[in-house]
């Protein structure tokens, strides 16, 4: 797919501590990938998670829901790539749809919801966040 608003890709390079004794991705490193790739499109968005965090009113993202799908394996080395995109906007959440690839190879697909909270309370997007979001290409639910 070709690099657009809507979608942001990451480059990763697969480390020794990311694997098992084989050389294979541990299951569990691929979320941390997924994690950095969905910062990481936020931040090119303009929606920096520590200004968000240590504002006057703080806000975090938590992960509310997860599906993944695991297909091929990365090993130790490759370089692959994240790429992520919005899938929905809601008023408290946003729904994404993340791939890990290695060149043209699709080795992981996930849907994620991220829920906005405040104090440990679901909290309603900012209308600055939703605006940034929506100029991404998202759609609202």
């Amino acid at each position: 797919m070709p690099e657009t608003p809507a979608l942001h890709r990451l480059p990763v390079r697969v480390y020794y501590e990311d694997t098992d004794f084989s050389g294979v991705v541990q299951h569990v490193a691929y979320l941390r990938f997924l994690e950095r790739g969905r910062t990481e499109f936020l931040r090119a968005h303009g929606v920096g998670q520590s200004a968000l965090f240590s504002g006057p009113a703080p806000l975090a993202f938590a992960v509310r829901r997860l599906s993944i799908d695991y297909l091929k394996a990365a090993q130790m080395d490759d370089l692959i790539s994240v790429e992520t995109r919005v899938a929905k906007l809601g008023g408290a959440s946003i729904d994404m749809a993340q791939r890990i690839l290695r060149g043209d190879e699709l080795l992981v697909t996930a849907e994620v919801r991220v829920a906005a909270v405040a104090g440990g309370r679901a909290q309603r997007l900012p209308g600055e966040i939703l605006a940034k979001l929506a100029g991404a290409g998202a759609s609202r639910a």
